[in-house]
């Protein structure tokens, strides 16, 4: 049976912010979102990037400026779609709504593509123009983009002059299309999410009424990349619905999470391998955060533990995908029990777990999460047969193994295409890297199936601190105590290099494999 939940609070608070947001009953399209925080919350700072600061009414003038130019200078017009291709920056915000401020597709990119994968996303998004910095100049120079190219040092974003404007904003229905998000293409070439307004708001105000602390005097850190799903629903729908200070961190370095942490932010939304780096770095400031909350990824034991040794502090995790908008479940109950346990579902999403024939699992077994609700993608972009693969009947098969535990919360067990199947017996890739990170040397974790007589066997890779011989043994021994002896790992390959990551900083167990079968180091 399909499995909700809510509860009266967070039906009561989210049916309030709905009527704020759609007082005629009608849901705006998501390029009015900024001219309707502009007249709530005016005055207050809305952005923060090192120097800089920038309030809501004048981030909202700059957004008309920007977009009167991509209007009369460029003939963008609703439905054709804009590619930001920017880091971390005020910039990019004024970009991106200004885009929205007209209808237009917004479609953020991966800061990390390669000229091969721009190309494609290019091509797939029929996009009209590009919108980018100096810095890329170089990875620009000879890819024969056929689509004109705007440098935001051009445009003068910040310098736009402070003068009232008269665009209005777009007043499409809030099915149509508004964003683009490409996937990370660990499957191959980045496919195209595609969202619309009401999939994001809808999503935003999920998380907004499950987080007690999202309040109007909240202060975000945004340390993640603005590209990438979780950041565009934390760092950009959430916050400016909740008139949050939003602290943009340039990029994930040291220097600047420090910078970032002095404006004391309340809120830290951020990726497992974030929380790590707070753990290297010991005595990051955080005595303001009111609330830490892990997505991404799945969230290691290990870095949970020594998050709460060094900072006394809990990490809640949460779960979803960019085809979810991405928020699916989050646990803010401060339960010490394993990170896999992402909380029940937001309001008005439904989960059921299935079996391979599409058929319910009995209660507490593990089967594909499948997902449904208000903030399930439109598609992917001009495919339709991929997602008719994986949408059926308003049903969203995530591709994830889950099962519901005995407190109505989901568990994940792992992506079902990672799953090493042993003489009949499952083996989970997480439940394995789990008990490896455990090992105090050990900074990344990766297991991947590869083919034997038994069908696969589990292999390990594994990043270390530095080299020491004796670790390839002692992962073993805690493997052999820790674990059922079908799911011990075959073969341990450590290495104090670094794993490949994808684009969004997860493993890239598609090189793994690759590399194991060919012997050849990425």
């Amino acid at each position: 049976m399909p499995y909700t939940y809510e509860s009266a609070y967070e039906r009561h608070y989210f049916n309030e912010m709905l009527k704020k947001l759609s007082p005629q009953g009608t849901l705006f399209h998501l390029g009015g979102l900024l001219a309707w925080a502009a007249q709530q919350y005016g005055e207050r700072t809305a952005l923060m990037c090192q120097d800089k600061r920038i309030n809501y009414n004048d981030l909202y003038t700059r957004v008309q400026a920007c977009a009167k130019r991509l209007r009369d200078e460029h003939g963008i017009v609703p439905g054709q779609t804009v590619l930001v291709w920017l880091e971390n920056s005020i910039e990019f915000y004024i970009a991106y709504f200004a885009i929205l401020q007209l209808g237009a597709v917004v479609a953020p990119l991966n800061v990390y593509l390669t000229q091969r994968e721009l190309l494609h996303v290019i091509a797939d998004a029929q996009a009209k123009l590009i919108i980018t910095a100096h810095s890329f100049k170089d990875r620009l120079a000879d890819a024969h983009i056929e689509i004109p190219i705007l440098f935001k040092e051009d445009l003068e974003l910040l310098e736009s002059p402070l003068v009232p404007q008269t665009l209005v904003p777009y007043k499409g229905p809030a099915q149509d299309l508004a964003v683009l998000l490409y996937t990370s293409g660990t499957t191959g070439l980045p496919k195209g999410v595609a969202l619309s307004s009401k999939n994001a708001i809808i999503n935003a105000l999920q998380g907004i009424v499950r987080y007690p602390t999202y309040v109007s005097t909240s202060t975000v850190l945004c340390a993640l990349p603005l590209f990438h799903s979780f950041t565009q629903n934390a760092c950009i729908w959430a916050p400016i619905i909740y008139g949050a200070t939003i602290i943009i961190v340039p990029k994930v370095d040291r220097r600047m999470i420090l910078q970032g942490l002095a404006q004391k932010p309340t809120v830290v939304l951020g990726v497992p391998a974030l929380y790590g780096l707070f753990c290297l770095m010991k005595t990051a400031p955080l005595e303001e955060v009111k609330m830490f909350i892990s997505g991404g990824d799945a969230l290691p034991n290990k870095i949970r533990a020594a998050f709460a040794l060094i900072y006394n502090r809990t990490i809640s995790s949460g779960y979803g995908m960019t085809e979810t908008s991405p928020l699916v479940s989050v646990d803010m109950d401060d339960l010490l029990e394993a990170t896999n346990c992402v909380g029940r579902p937001c309001i008005d999403v439904a989960v059921d777990i299935r079996d391979a024939q599409n058929n319910p699992c009995p209660a507490g077994t593990v089967g594909q999460l499948w997902v449904s609700g208000p903030n399930v993608m439109l598609g992917y972009h001009n495919a339709p047969q991929a997602t008719a693969e994986i949408l059926h009947d308003g049903w969203l098969n995530t591709g994830d193994l889950a099962y519901i535990n005995e407190r109505g919360k989901i568990v994940i067990a792992g992506r079902e295409k990672d799953l090493i199947k042993h003489k009949g017996f499952n083996i989970y890739p997480q439940e394995i890297e789990n008990v490896l990170m455990g090992h105090p040397l050990v900074m990344r974790a990766a297991v991947i199936g590869v083919p034997d007589p038994a069908g696969q066997v589990p292999v390990a890779y594994v990043q270390i601190r530095h080299a020491d011989a004796a670790v390839a043994q002692d992962l073993k021994k805690r493997c052999v105590e820790q674990l059922a002896a079908y799911k011990v790992p075959k073969e341990f390959i450590v290495t104090s290099r670094e794993l490949p990551l994808t684009g969004t900083g997860k493993v890239d167990k598609k090189v793994l494999v690759r590399e194991y079968n060919t012997g050849e180091q990425a």
